[in-house]
């Protein structure tokens, strides 16, 4: 999997040692082998589907190209990840990034139906002034609490992207088939997909596809982080203050 050829040197600090240590070649067991995977397969081990890394490296190195011009002509990317093993690391790399992001349950209609979800935003976030305000003082105590309720509720849902304005640019999947609708919500509004594919999913529909597992910390942990990487470099460019 390793071999002589894959010392050379690649873009953006990609290191294929390091992501044989991260996990990103572990696939699902044989039997899970989605047909369109094939290409991307070095072989198997202990009835575990190895992912070929030389084609992990290419592909990755291409999505953070991709991901470079992005935010170069400053346009925005969304970061999925709601798998509960994602959550914690989804957030704290689109926020340190500055990337709108879902980490909670995807909604439904978030993209075919963007203007009635941004109403649903601007709702929340005048709902969050008044209790700011104090306005919500004047209620009883009854109300007040399910006012309240209310609010946590929608600041689950909205919080990661209250400032998103308009669709996204482009959208990052960290895993696609437990984010399946996000993927087919993408592909109806044509918005551009960066996504990891492990062995058992179809990569086809993915524009700029990321072979690696979608289930280890690690696998994701490696890759986010190069993200996050071309992202502040880009900014740093960009504004000339070094983080």
């Amino acid at each position: 999997m390793v071999e002589e050829k894959t010392k050379k040197e690649r873009l953006f600090g990609i290191d294929l040692e390091e992501m044989v240590r991260a996990g990103l070649h572990f696939g699902h067991e044989k039997s899970k082998l989605h047909p369109k995977m094939k290409p991307y397969v070095f072989g198997i081990r202990k009835t575990v589907h190895i992912i070929n890394l030389e084609e992990t490296a290419d592909k990755l190195e291409k999505a953070l190209e991709y991901i470079r011009i992005l935010i170069s002509e400053n346009k925005v990317l969304l970061l999925v990840g709601t798998k509960i093993q994602h959550k914690e690391l989804v957030e704290a790399i689109a926020k340190e990034c500055g990337l709108p992001y879902v980490s909670e349950r995807w909604l439904g209609g978030f993209l075919t139906n963007f203007s009635v979800m941004k109403q649903r935003v601007i709702y929340f976030q005048k709902l969050r002034e008044r209790e700011k305000s104090g306005e919500l003082e004047k209620y009883g105590k009854k109300e007040q609490a399910r006012i309240k309720r209310e609010l946590r509720n929608l600041e689950v849902k909205f919080a990661g992207f209250e400032s998103l304005e308009k669709m996204p640019d482009a959208i990052f999947i960290c895993d696609i088939k437990k984010d399946s609708i996000t993927l087919e919500e993408a592909k109806k509004k044509k918005v551009p997909i960066i996504a990891i594919v492990d062995t058992n999913t179809d990569p086809t529909p993915i524009d700029w596809p990321i072979p690696a597992s979608d289930d280890a910390v690690n696998s994701l942990t490696y890759i986010l982080n190069k993200v996050k990487e071309v992202i502040k470099s880009v900014k740093e460019k960009q504004t000339g203050v070094i983080s």
